[in-house]
């Protein structure tokens, strides 16, 4: 991935917020420690490690990089301690989810396409980045995958891939446009948390 420092830290930001989600799901599971800290680095890396084994990037970062697992770690031991107070910012952990969503899918996409991925193999390479750890989190928790079922997510990521894929073709390579498209995915994510939005589901 490109963009130098300030995207490193957002992406650590990220890496962190879905590994203190993830652990959040295994305290409630009452799983030990080691566990909870298990499913917080799937969730947190989970995707980037199956983008980077998609387009044969071994290793994947999330092993070539120390700072990315233990980012993920430290933030799940830290969920392990703190997790009554992570309800109190329950509305803070979802912004910064929304958040992570975007970048995940930006960075995602983009690493696809600089892969040589086609355009439509890197819509969907962002789409796994971005909802890979959550999938893997839920399936370590004995739960069907919320993204299966009723939240505005995955459909978030694939729009917001195909947004980056189109600007990236158009020769818009910049920070700005891509900052740009990862605050729309955020903005998109929220509205749909708040107005409470779902896909269809089949009538039995």
């Amino acid at each position: 991935m490109t963009g130098g420092y300030p995207l490193l830290v957002a992406d650590l930001i990220g890496v962190a917020v879905f590994a203190a989600s993830g652990a959040s799901a295994g305290v409630a599971k009452r799983l030990d420690l080691f566990g909870v800290a298990f499913v917080g680095f799937a969730a947190a890396l989970g995707g980037g490690i199956l983008r980077d084994l998609v387009i044969g990037a071994p290793p994947p970062l999330a092993f070539a990089d120390w700072r990315y697992a233990v980012t993920a770690v430290v933030a799940s031991i830290a969920a392990f301690w703190l997790h009554p107070a992570l309800h109190r910012v329950r509305r803070t952990v979802l912004v910064l989810d929304a958040a992570g969503l975007g970048l995940f899918t930006v960075t995602g996409t983009l690493k696809a396409l600089e892969a040589g991925v086609p355009p439509v193999g890197a819509c969907l390479v962002g789409m796994l980045t971005a909802i890979g750890g959550g999938v893997t989190r839920d399936l370590l928790t004995r739960e069907i995958p919320v993204v299966l079922q009723k939240d505005i997510y995955a459909v978030v990521a694939l729009g917001g891939a195909v947004l980056v894929t189109v600007l990236h073709g158009l020769g818009q390579t910049g920070v700005i446009p891509f900052a740009t498209a990862a605050v729309v995915m955020t903005a998109v994510r929220l509205i749909a948390l708040y107005r409470r939005w779902s896909a269809p589901v089949a009538v039995p």
